[in-house]
């Protein structure tokens, strides 16, 4: 897919080689050599050619962009306009590893989540269990607004590049230029008002929202690392209301014998 749309956007958009290889910034025999399939675009040339003709990453290597029924939505649309590379590390193979942002670096990786070189410094994992598709990375949530998920639990998300997509509800790390770091279930307005809705899984905590224009980034939570074990509750009035419910479903059934 990329080969060919490559060629259809850049004669739809009616650059020749030449003037795409300067917006680009590359030397005009590699955009002849990706056109012809002879070479393989380096991901940051991924990213700037969607920036370019502000189409997500998704639809740029997936869908076929010259057939007149694809449907397309711009990038712009879809995540405020921030389309950029995802600095990440990779291990001798080229897998991708799962960087780690301790709660103490939650500051330094709001100026630092697309330097190579800070990300590089992070400590890095494996979770095979994630399986290979997406990016994912590991943030050290700290407070008990996410309660029983407590204060310290290192929750692993998978990234998201169309912010749109997202569904009432999810539990994301959302990184954002006021916030810094939250864990939240994220309730999604960005189609009518541009602004996410913020919930805590603990009560006490009051709602609030959040322009997409301050958003960095979000971390669709996959998984969580934690050294502390949920406490189950098991207080007088849970064992009662327990009871209760069995005793229930014991009358139930002698009325259906």
């Amino acid at each position: 897919m990329v080969t060919s749309n490559i060629r259809h956007l850049r004669k739809n958009a009616g650059y020749t080689q030449a003037q795409l290889a300067d917006k680009l910034d590359i030397k005009r025999s590699l955009v002849g050599a990706y056109e012809e399939g002879r070479a393989e675009p380096k991901l940051t040339t991924l990213v700037n050619i969607a920036r370019l003709f502000d189409i997500t990453l998704d639809d740029f290597v997936t869908k076929d962009l010259s057939d007149p029924s694809t449907k397309l939505e711009p990038a712009s649309a879809s995540n405020g306009g921030k389309l950029r590379v995802l600095a990440i590390t990779v291990d001798e193979n080229q897998r991708e590893n799962i960087e780690l942002v301790p709660y103490k670096a939650s500051a330094g990786y709001l100026n630092g989540y697309a330097d190579s070189e800070f990300i590089e410094e992070l400590p890095r994992f494996k979770l095979p269990m994630l399986g290979t598709g997406g990016t994912y990375r590991a943030f050290e949530i700290s407070g008990d607004s996410m309660l029983p998920i407590a204060s310290g639990t290192v929750i692993v998300g998978r990234f998201v590049e169309d912010w749109a997509s997202i569904k009432d509800g999810t539990p994301c790390v959302i990184v954002s230029q006021k916030e810094g770091v939250v864990f939240k279930r994220i309730y999604n307005k960005i189609k009518d008002a541009s602004v996410l809705r913020l919930h805590s899984d603990n009560p006490i905590y009051s709602p609030y929202e959040i322009g997409v224009e301050d958003v960095i980034e979000i971390w669709e939570a996959k998984s969580y690392i934690s050294s502390s074990f949920p406490i189950a509750d098991l207080s007088l009035d849970k064992l009662s209301s327990i009871v209760l419910d069995l005793q229930k479903e014991v009358q139930k059934l002698k009325k259906v014998d």
